[in-house]
């Protein structure tokens, strides 16, 4: 009834139908309380059986209206979109707005390129600052990532202009999802303007959209939806074994239990950051409700109530807060975790309205409302304490709410995305090699390429090079192998990926018999060369090869790759253009055979055309250094807890944040052949060290081993170059 008087039964009607669309979709956000919303097909989580509180989606003193999100696989968004302006009209629907500002990044950019200054001059600068370096409030001279650089004239003047853009203004963009439908033309409505991508939106961002009384619809890709899409489809291709995504609902199957419960989610949607992993293995438990609360402790301000939370979830016994809130906060252990938390403590213990309490939530992070915030600061206290809470009690209440300020989520957020999250995880540990193949694939997780490949084989999988007959366009995997992609060799034009699959009715049996098949440029065909799609074709035909004794079959390639490169290139030059020349002559000119490639030779293609390694991990290159070390390896850390170490590690990925006193400190996570290493930089260490960090060598690290709640992690004191 609340819905039909408020007017809004069209909106779930439109949504219900844009949904209808997909097979495969994640309604999410606070709608996902909403019982209608689960009714519809819209959300997939019972609102009921999990407790989700409905006043955060809609209530009676909300004047704004209510704001569903539905995520898309990423790669079919567009076609949802074109099926609403499709159906609503061009003239009745559009994108909503960014107005995007300056930040520090584009401000020192866009200043130094006035100055004429070089793009691998300004890229030196930009490069390592990263996009979240305002927050950590230092002068750009003083990063620590830039303790090595100078800053001759101009760069003194150009930071200098470049601080005085920052917030200004700069541009309108499309907005990631946000999609607005009137009932007439929307220039009745709102102002509208055209793209320069050609799409048309309304020149109001979220918020002032929101503001206006119009529904905003968020219409989201997700590459997580697309690796389970594809998993599926594998899986039934592989084994004849059919999966559907909407029915698949694991919540109590005991091995993805398991695997969420020791972390080992890589891959995995939601819950593949090291933060969220090393929360998981603290934790120790993998069901459903606590990967929902997982999921919304781990934003950054509430890290002082996380160990709270591990310790009562090991039993160690707690009193609420006040004995007025006790029964709101007992599923999460009596910490505030979700953001309706907020709205409910406040209306219980201080009294507050509904909306006075909505009114709380939504201005904690806004800091233009921070004289509106110190007003409902004093009613909270006032109210609290006249319902007999002291000011120890409510002092610590409201330190609690401010650990709200930045991103939180609400529990319907949350419960939609665990479920897309106990899919994932289901696939990871029932189908490995197909799941992470998809992972790959659809290149929206966490982590590289490089990271996930060397996850993969911790999972004992193997790593197989692309091949002409094996590899499709994309990543593949059955069993206990994956195989790289047409796709990521570097350059590699699509035409020539689809025309190698579409005329592979039979194997390709030469190199030659591809350049018949297929219509090749030189330069792909030099790429396939390189990357060594052709070796094991060619390494059983008499292209001017020697036999080969059995010692050296294994390295074939070392000649064939030479050879096909050294034809390539005759041919080029006898037609004297860009085209395949004498390759198919009824009797080819004898060549002679060029050197073989040394195996550094071949890695050094790898790189080249792959990005990364793929016969070995980067630290088998350096086995002789670092036998002559004494250093422990991953696997052996937990043997360490409380001795200094050294160990040798390849950066996987780092999280640049800053402590309560605002210095910067990292979060990063190294990788040797045997498993993962988590670490952390503390402020010292941070500005000693963070400046020689980077994705492409090998580190010998030093620090101390730390055990917390069962998961170990290293505080580094002090890195260098192997």
């Amino acid at each position: 009834s609340l819905i039909d008087d408020k007017g809004y039964a069209p909106v779930f009607l439109v949504v219900e139908d844009i949904v209808g669309q997909s097979p495969r979709t994640c309604g999410r956000g606070s709608a996902a309380a909403s019982i209608v919303s689960y009714c519809l097909g819209i959300t997939h989580v019972d609102p009921i059986r999990h407790k989700l509180f409905f006043e955060r989606f809609i209530n009676s003193a909300r004047v704004d209206p209510p704001d569903i999100d539905v995520d898309f696989a990423w790669d079919e968004r567009n076609d949802v979109l074109d099926y609403v302006f499709g159906k609503y009209g061009v003239d009745r629907s559009a994108m909503v707005a960014n107005h995007v500002s300056f930040q520090k990044r584009a401000a020192i950019r866009e200043t130094a390129k006035v100055y004429g200054l070089p793009d691998a001059e300004i890229s030196a600068v930009t490069g390592r600052i990263g996009h979240g370096f305002s927050f950590i409030g230092l002068p750009v001279e003083e990063h620590p990532a830039l303790r090595d650089h100078g800053f001759p004239d101009p760069w003194p003047e150009i930071l200098q202009w470049a601080d005085r853009l920052v917030d200004i203004p700069r541009h309108v963009s499309v907005h990631c999802g946000g999609v607005v439908i009137t009932p007439g033309p929307t220039t009745d409505w709102v102002p509208t303007e055209v793209a320069p991508k050609g799409v048309r939106i309304i020149q109001w961002e979220k918020d002032q959209t929101e503001d206006s009384g119009l529904v905003k619809i968020d219409l989201l890709g997700n590459r997580s939806i697309a690796v389970i899409r594809d998993t599926i489809a594998a899986v039934k291709e592989n084994y004849g074994v059919e999966l559907d995504y909407a029915s698949l609902n694991p919540l109590d199957d005991p091995d993805t239990q398991a695997l969420l419960a020791r972390g080992d989610t890589m891959g995995v949607f939601y819950v593949e950051s090291p933060a969220t992993r090393l929360l998981q293995k603290k934790a120790g438990v993998g069901d459903y409700e606590h990967l929902v609360l997982h999921s919304s402790i781990i934003r950054p301000a509430a890290n002082p109530y996380i160990n709270d939370y591990l310790r009562r979830l090991k039993g160690e016994p707690y009193e609420p807060l006040h004995p007025l809130i006790g029964g709101i906060l007992d599923d999460n252990y009596g910490i505030m975790v979700y953001q309706e938390d907020v709205t409910r403590v406040a209306m219980e213990l201080a009294g507050f309205s509904l909306a006075d309490a909505e009114e709380l939530r939504k201005i904690i992070s806004k800091k233009h409302k921070h004289r509106r915030l110190m007003d409902l600061r004093q009613r909270f206290f006032a109210g609290a304490g006249q319902r007999g809470a002291d000011e120890e009690q409510i002092n610590r209440v409201w330190d609690m709410i401010m650990s709200f300020a930045g991103y939180s989520f609400c529990k319907p957020h949350s419960a939609s995305y665990a479920l897309v999250s106990f899919k994932s995880a289901f696939l990871r540990a029932h189908y490995p090699a197909e799941f992470m193949a998809a992972v790959i694939s659809n290149q929206g997780g966490f982590y590289s390429t490089f990271a996930y490949i060397s996850e993969a084989r911790r999972m004992k999988l193997r790593a197989l090079p692309p091949d002409i007959n094996e590899s499709e366009i994309r990543y593949v995997g059955r069993d206990d192998w994956i195989r790289v992609g047409f796709m990521q060799i570097k350059g590699l034009s699509r035409g020539a990926m689809e025309g190698i699959v579409a005329r592979r009715d039979r194997p390709y049996s030469s190199f030659d018999d591809c350049l018949r098949r297929v219509e090749l440029s030189p330069s792909d065909a030099k790429l396939l060369v390189k990357a060594g799609c052709f070796d094991r074709v060619e390494g059983n035909t008499a292209l001017s090869i020697p036999p080969l004794t059995a010692n050296a079959k294994s390295k074939h390639h070392h000649r064939t790759r030479p050879q096909l490169l050294w034809r390539l290139a005759l041919s080029a030059d006898r037609s004297g253009s860009d085209t395949q020349g004498d390759l198919f002559s009824e009797s080819p000119p004898s060549i002679p055979n060029p050197p073989e490639y040394s195996e550094a030779t071949i890695l050094k293609l790898e790189i080249e055309t792959l990005g990364f390694l793929i016969s070995r991990h980067p630290l088998e290159l350096y086995r002789d250094r670092i036998d002559e070390k004494r250093v422990v390896q991953a696997v052996d850390l937990p043997g360490h807890v409380g001795e200094k170490v050294e160990f040798i590690g390849w950066l996987v990925t780092g999280k640049v944040v800053t402590t309560k006193d605002r210095e910067a400190m990292e979060f990063t996570t190294f990788e040797d052949t045997s498993g993962l290493i988590e670490t952390v930089f503390f402020p010292d260490a941070f500005k000693r060290f963070s400046h020689i960090l980077s994705y492409t060598r090998p580190y010998r690290l030093f620090g101390r081993v730390e055990e917390d709640f069962g998961a170990v992690t290293v505080t580094v004191e002090r890195a260098a170059y192997l």
